[in-house]
Order: structure tokens, then sequence, then C-alpha cells
């Protein structure tokens, strides 16, 4: 696959076109299932881009919509061929959360909000590994691994020399007193962090516990904005079977209204490297809890 195409992106393109060319003619997506003898759900899926679409069926909605400019049909019908060639991603199996990851390939910028990890584009190999482990407890060595893997080869954004990722993460200060795997693995990770947050496109924030009730008491969610003004922003909020995608402008300024109140609770950048360098000292120089119920002798 080129390099230049993003399925998952080429497929979110193509689906708003047909949703323009559908509203243009005036009909609803009842309408032209019943002229397609398909259903209503299939039109939707294949307009907000979750869905791959064949060449045959550009052709056929393409017919329904009577677009007569040859170049206009050539145009979806290559976008369609490009929208089903393979990312990166596929080459490590069936990934869970392969629309975000190629959402994430793609965009210029993501605003993310984390309340109980660090971020995975900004986590080490060890403690991805000791993530991974804690929320899949009866996944094999196999599963761990490629997840793993995954998530090292996204933050090849994070590194591109060319095209880097604009990162602004706002992390909760549980995310980062958390013991994950150990807590020397601990101390590793949020180094790592204060040294990502040195880079030009790379923001960091704490929210200390100590600010109270703040617009992210809600949960994680993530804002991705793309290079082209034609491709909207999108939402992305993480579920346990199934994820949010979130494109309405409404929603999306929302969040970003949200977000804006997030950066101004938290802590300023260098406020929060020194924050979390005083966690780093603190696992460093803190024995491991009693735990309930348990005794060490």
């Amino acid at each position: 696959m080129a390099s230049n195409v993003n399925p998952t992106v080429r497929r979110r393109r193509l689906g708003m076109e047909l949703r323009r060319l559908r509203e243009q003619k005036g009909m609803t997506a009842e309408e032209v299932a019943e002229r397609l003898l398909v259903s209503q759900s299939k039109i939707s899926r294949l307009e907000n881009g979750r869905r791959s679409i064949s060449q045959r069926d550009v052709r056929d909605l393409c017919g329904v919509y009577e677009v007569e400019d040859r170049r206009i049909v050539d145009s979806l019908m290559q976008m369609a061929k490009d929208s089903r060639q393979q990312g990166w991603w596929h080459a490590f199996g069936d990934i869970p959360y392969s629309v975000y990851i190629g959402l994430e390939t793609d965009a210029a910028s993501l605003r993310v909000y984390e309340p109980q990890i660090v971020p995975g584009l900004l986590q080490t190999r060890s403690y991805a590994q000791a993530v991974i482990t804690g929320a899949l407890p009866e996944a094999p060595a196999a599963e761990i691994d490629k997840r793993v893997n995954v998530r090292t080869r996204r933050q090849d954004r994070i590194n591109d020399a060319e095209k880097p990722l604009r990162l602004w993460a706002v992390i909760d200060e549980g995310a980062l007193r958390r013991v994950v795997g150990s807590r020397e693995l601990m101390v590793a990770q949020l180094e790592a962090l204060i040294e990502h947050s040195h880079l030009p496109h790379v923001t960091v924030q704490v929210m200390p516990f100590e600010m109270g009730a703040h617009t992210g008491m809600s949960g994680h969610y993530a804002i991705l904005e793309f290079p082209e003004a034609t491709d909207s922003s999108v939402v992305y909020i993480k579920g346990v079977t199934s994820d949010l995608y979130l494109e309405k402008p409404n929603d999306v300024q929302r969040y970003t209204v949200m977000y804006e109140h997030l950066r101004a609770q938290a802590l300023g950048v260098e406020q929060s490297r020194r924050f979390m360098a005083r966690i780093a000292k603190d696992h460093a120089e803190s024995e491991p809890p009693a735990l309930p119920g348990f005794n060490r002798d």
C-alpha cells in the first residue's frame, strides 16, 4: 500500500462525498436503500465510513444519484479502490480498534484526556505490557505481545521527523500515582513522560487531585483533527465492547469546549513537569503499601 493512502480516511472521505450527493439529490437514506434493495443501515454505514465500500457500490449509488460527470464517478471509484487496501495495522491481524488507528495515523493533531493511565502514544514498552496484561487477564501471551507491538508502532507518529503528530495530553494525577507493574517501572515511565513533554509538538499537563471537579470526570476522550479541511474533526470515546465516534459539529464543539476548560484547570506545562518529577520521587522512595487483610509475616 502506498504510504500516503490511508484506507480508513479514504472510506471516510468517500462516505462524506456520497452523503453530499444524496442530500443534493434530496433523497433520504431509506429511499436510496429501497431503490438498491439493501438495508438502510448499509447506506448509513457506507456514508459514515465504518464499512468498506466496493466500486460496484459506488457505481450503483452514482446511478441512483444520476451523476453524469464521468470524472466525478471515476474519482469516487478510485477512492473506493484505495479504501479497500490495507493499512500497516492489518499486518498484526484482527485489532478491535483498527478504525481509531486509521484515524490516528492520518490525524494532524490529537487532544486527549486520560483519567486512568498514561496515554498510549506516550507509554514505555514495559508500561504498555503491564497495562495490557492487567486489562486482559485471560488473554494469551501472543495476544498481549501483538497489542504491545501495535501500540509501539503507533508511536511512530510522535517520532516522525517530517510530519509528527501534534499531541496535547491532559493526564489525571491518579494515572501517574497508580502503580502499574512496579514502582521502578513507574519511575521509568514518568521520566519518559517528562522527556516527551520537551518535544516541541508534545504538550503534557497534569490535572491534580486538589483541583476537584472538572469537565473530564465523565472519562477518557480524544479529539482528532486532520490536515485536509474537508475532513471534519472526530471525538473518540473508548468503550469496553464497542467504541463511539462523534462527528456532528455540535458534538465536536461541545467536547472541544470541555477540553479548553480542562487545559485551563490543569497545571501549566512547567508546573506539570515538576509535579511529575515529585511523583516519580515518591514512587522511588515509597515502600509497597500494606494491603487490607494481607499479613506480611
